[in-house]
């Protein structure tokens, strides 16, 4: 998990996967030194997501709750896209789990909702989109003081890249309904969305939530 905070995710694994290896990262040093006495079988990183030095195509799975924010991390390899964080935690997990491997992370609603499709298109070339369950703007308000709509992605990742991506819809948003775009994997299965998308006045203009 490469934003472990204090390893909820750790602390919420199914028994049946008791004997898994468990890695995490975490940036802020008080959580992270708690992730490390709560769960101590687990190998934990106190550092940055950019500093840290993990093999690629060696993890099974990465779960976990994401960083969002309108800013950019500095890591060589990947500056060069100039992503958000929250698209950069796909980019860099992307290398980091083997062909075939499972990434289900939680993100801000646009990574698959903004109008730049290039996060999309290069996450689609690597890997194959399994789907995605909307959250309320409220999910995370009582534990993480965040009033914001999260989306949750699940991933498996291509043996090779995909040089044809034309057919994947997910890559694409359109209108739904009152003037608000999504992406059209939500338009196209609108039972995966746990709430009802609405157009909400704020600071910038109108956004959906």
């Amino acid at each position: 998990e490469p934003s472990c905070g204090v390893g909820n995710f750790i602390g919420m694994l199914p028994n049946s996967l008791e004997d898994c290896k468990l890695y995490g990262v975490e940036l802020d040093s008080i959580s992270g030194r708690i992730a490390r006495q709560l769960y101590q079988k687990s190998t934990v990183a106190v550092k940055g997501y950019e500093d840290t030095n993990l093999p690629n195509s060696f993890f099974d799975v990465a779960v976990g709750n994401v960083p969002f924010g309108d800013f950019k991390v500095l890591d060589k390899k990947y500056d060069k896209h100039k992503f958000l964080i929250h698209d950069y935690f796909f980019q860099k997990t992307l290398d980091k789990v083997r062909d075939g491997g499972i990434i289900a992370f939680i993100t801000t609603d646009g990574t698959l909702d903004k109008k730049d499709t290039r996060v999309r298109e290069y996450i689609a070339k690597r890997a194959e989109f399994l789907g995605a369950i909307r959250l309320p703007n409220n999910t995370f308000t009582s534990n993480a003081n965040a009033k914001v709509t999260s989306d949750i992605i699940f991933l498996k990742k291509r043996d090779e890249l995909k040089q044809d991506i034309s057919d994947e819809k997910w890559i694409y948003t359109s209108e739904y309904q009152d003037g608000i775009t999504i992406n059209n994997y939500y338009i196209d299965n609108p039972n995966m969305m746990l709430g009802k998308m609405e157009l909400q006045s704020t600071a910038y203009g109108y956004d959906n939530t």
